[in-house]
């Protein structure tokens, strides 16, 4: 595994932060579109605690991009980022968060609702059966089962999918996967993950879909803890807005846009 992945030329004040947690390289398609203006790095996370993601994303940050940087998270990376960011200030000017996950609690269980009522009976029993996986001791079992939940939810958390989507690998770890969650859930039900937010001094935007089963509401709260923050709703689309084929488009000039702002 080459990590991290570099992306069109220096300076480096780009990164973009991949979700799962423990799905290793699913951004690859942004970084490729941005670094045709932009350097991009693209960090892998290979660690199984919140603490060690943040340390292996300072080291791997630190060696390969010119601070201060725009820090583009997705979904778990948007959490990750935001962690990352009121650790190191310095090192970021500005934050992007893309689809993150609710930032309180009670929003899990429509997230939850959502997305059971998008798959038919059998998917529903594969999508559990995976989950249940996930808490065995195989370690190759865990991989598949994080692999298959991924396929599964892009069924319930697209709009409309591009067709011709390009391949990419990305390196599926059900180890991390179950750790970090374990972890991040805890830090959002305590509270604690929210209160965090109030320490950012940069530019925050959240760009969320509308049909993302993730409820907005739950992100949108952050406009009480940050200072400076914006919260971009993007209509048709879902949880991954690069494979949408009615928002992609928003969502690169959006990112574009953000990223010459702040730069």
């Amino acid at each position: 595994m080459i990590n991290p992945r570099i992306y069109g030329k220096s300076p480096y004040r780009i990164a973009v932060i991949h979700g799962g947690p423990g799905a290793a390289g699913e951004m690859a398609p942004v970084a490729k579109e941005l670094s045709l203006k932009f350097g991009v790095v693209e960090p892998l996370q290979t660690k199984n605690s919140i603490e060690d993601q943040i340390t292996e994303l300072w080291h791997l940050l630190s060696q390969y991009t010119s601070p201060p940087l725009t820090l583009i998270g997705y979904s778990w990376g948007a959490w990750l980022s935001i962690l990352f960011t009121v650790k190191y200030p310095e090192f970021v000017n500005s934050l992007v968060l893309v689809s993150s996950g609710p930032f309180i609690e009670q929003y899990t269980s429509l997230l939850h609702k959502k997305r059971f009522e998008r798959l038919n009976s059998s998917q529903k029993r594969e999508f559990s059966q995976s989950l249940q996986i996930l808490s065995s001791k195989n370690e190759n079992q865990k991989n598949k089962a994080l692999k298959r939940l991924g396929e599964l939810t892009e069924i319930t958390d697209l709009y409309e999918r591009i067709n011709d989507v390009p391949k990419n690998e990305v390196f599926f770890s059900g180890l991390i996967f179950k750790s970090v969650s374990n972890e991040a859930s805890n830090l959002r039900r305590s509270g604690k993950l929210l209160e965090l937010t109030k320490n950012l001094q940069c530019k925050v935007c959240a760009i969320h879909g509308d049909y993302d089963p993730h409820p907005a509401a739950g992100v949108k709260i952050l406009a009480d803890y940050i200072k400076d923050f914006e919260f971009i709703l993007l209509q048709q689309c879902g949880h991954t807005p690069w494979k949408e084929k009615r928002a992609k488009q928003r969502f690169y000039k959006l990112l574009e846009t953000k990223i010459m702002s702040n730069n």
